[in-house]
């Protein structure tokens, strides 16, 4: 599976932004993708993930409440809905997909970059 990761850009804080995560390629036996994001000199941290049938969104704390994580099956692309967004946000957003086991992500998407400031 290919995973390509779009949507990003610069918006002022309180602002919106969608980002997709496209697949392409087999998907089968697909468990979850998650997003994740990587700030200027600090580690990658993990945003959501969601089941691949479209359930069961979990959400990290630090966006809990601001962002929504959305299926389209007809594309199998998924959406990250992110709303008042804030400069502590500023990151590059990655998608990847796991199997039930073993549980790690693999077939990192590209990355799109969200950049918020005034």
């Amino acid at each position: 599976v290919q995973l390509q990761a779009s949507g990003g850009g610069l918006v002022q804080p309180g602002g919106s932004l969608r980002l997709s995560c496209a697949a392409s390629g087999s998907t089968l036996g697909l468990y979850a993708l998650g997003w994740f994001r990587q700030a200027p000199g600090k580690e990658r941290e993990f945003v959501g993930s969601i089941a691949w049938n479209g359930r069961n969104p979990f959400y990290a704390d630090s966006v809990k409440g601001r962002v929504t994580l959305s299926k389209d099956h007809a594309r199998d692309t998924i959406f990250l809905q992110m709303n008042n967004l804030q400069p502590e946000d500023t990151a590059v957003y990655y998608c990847a997909v796991r199997k039930n086991y073993p549980r790690d992500y693999f077939s990192w998407g590209q990355g799109t970059l969200v950049t918020v400031s005034s």
